[in-house]
């Protein structure tokens, strides 16, 4: 079963893929976090960054949009950069995503996705792929048999199900009970997403469904670099490896944004997950949420590796 690296927004960008995949040996697949064509017609230069920095790595391009026109238009852009498989994120859950028809919001207007979805299907680029990262509905599961029915019309390379509502967030436990009944009503190649933190909770899935063809981690993957690795049988991450790991996020991050205080931001937002790794890091969370200079931050950080003992199981802290 292939393992693959979910797309999150800020996190697991074109300077992070190929930094995880030297120390931790990488994904089968790494989803790009989103890119968002609109009516300018032109990539953003963190669009361009997250689609031109990938070379050596398997990565898959994903797009948000609820417009056929800016689908296809970017689907063509893909198609001449050399990609030959793109994903569409049907799944994201923020608000202020939703609350514009897309991502998961679009699953509250099933006719609209439909239509979307033919559109698509109509002009898509000669020999281009395409996948779905969805959610199992907006407000209630009761609307997965007719999203699945949906997605079930057209030839997806992969139907990746994150089985929660959008309501829901990332809240209480993915409903993979749901899984069971997919499988049986789709003749898709199907991806399982949610709450894989642990080797253990890897082999369960795999085991109760083996007939999916893939399982992909995001959170638990942020928590714990080494989740992959560990999962195929091979060590869990040494405290030499997540330091490896930080200093080339830190310097990449000052070298792209410009000095300390922007790479402490974007920092600060990988040690929400990665202090998973670690036990007792509250008050290493409230050095780094104060820090303000390049020194005080990694004032803090040396101290987490000097003095906090390696957690036996990294899973992401709670809440998250």
């Amino acid at each position: 079963m292939k393992l693959y690296a979910a797309p999150l927004e800020g996190m697991t960008n074109d300077l992070w893929r190929p930094i995880h995949a030297a120390l931790f040996g990488g994904a089968d697949r790494y989803f790009t976090p989103f890119v968002s064509p609109n009516a300018t017609y032109k990539f953003q230069t963190k669009e361009l960054n997250e689609l031109t920095h990938n070379e050596g790595l398997p990565v898959i391009p994903q797009i948000l949009t609820n417009s056929a026109d800016h689908f296809l238009w970017a689907a063509r852009e893909m198609a001449d950069m050399g990609y030959r498989e793109i994903n569409f994120n049907l799944g994201c859950p923020s608000g202020t995503v939703t609350a514009k028809r897309k991502g998961a919001g679009m699953l509250s207007y099933p006719d609209d996705l439909e239509r979307l979805l033919t559109d698509i299907f109509d002009g898509l680029p000669a020999g281009m792929r395409l996948s779905v990262k969805t959610r199992v509905g907006k407000e209630s599961t009761q609307e997965w048999g007719r999203l699945l029915a949906i997605y079930n019309q057209f030839p997806l390379s992969e139907l990746i199900v994150h089985p929660r509502v959008q309501k829901e967030f990332y809240r209480g436990h993915a409903h993979r009970e749901l899984m069971a009944d997919t499988l049986a009503a789709t003749w898709l190649p199907l991806c399982y997403n949610g709450d894989i933190f642990t080797p253990a909770a890897a082999v369960a899935v795999a085991r109760e469904y083996p007939t999916l063809i893939a399982l992909m981690m995001g959170r638990g993957l942020m928590a714990d670099p080494a989740l992959l690795r560990r999962i195929r049988g091979g060590d869990a991450a040494t405290r030499e490896e997540l330091r490896q790991y930080h200093d080339a996020l830190w310097e990449a991050y000052r070298a792209r944004l410009g000095g300390d205080l922007n790479a402490i931001y974007r920092m600060r937002e990988l040690w929400n997950y990665l202090s998973g790794s670690f036990e007792d890091t509250d008050k290493f969370l409230k050095s780094v949420r104060k820090a303000k200079t390049g020194s005080e931050y990694l004032a803090a950080v040396e101290r987490l590796f000097a003095e906090n003992e390696l957690s036996d199981n990294p899973h992401p802290p709670e809440g998250k």
